[in-house]
């Protein structure tokens, strides 16, 4: 059984800031975000480089950070 979410709609809405993460070595925001399933987390959304073998390849980010219990917190 998961762990109750530690913290309010409310709580999360006035404290909550953008995370920065870094993937192969590019830094990048990751902004807040209360999802269309009523969780509540961080997203990111972005394009960057990868190399592999030397060369160079286009890759797609999609990073959710969603906080577990979230989605059953009450409605406010």
């Amino acid at each position: 059984m998961a762990k109750p979410c530690p913290i309010t709609r409310k709580h999360f809405r006035e404290h909550a800031k953008p995370i920065e993460v870094v993937i192969n070595g590019v830094p990048m925001i990751a902004e807040v975000k209360e999802f269309a399933t009523g969780s509540l987390g961080w997203n990111n959304s972005s394009k960057t480089t990868i190399t592999v073998g030397g060369t160079p390849v286009a890759v797609q980010v999609g990073l959710n950070l969603t906080i577990v219990g979230s989605k059953d917190l009450p409605k406010e």
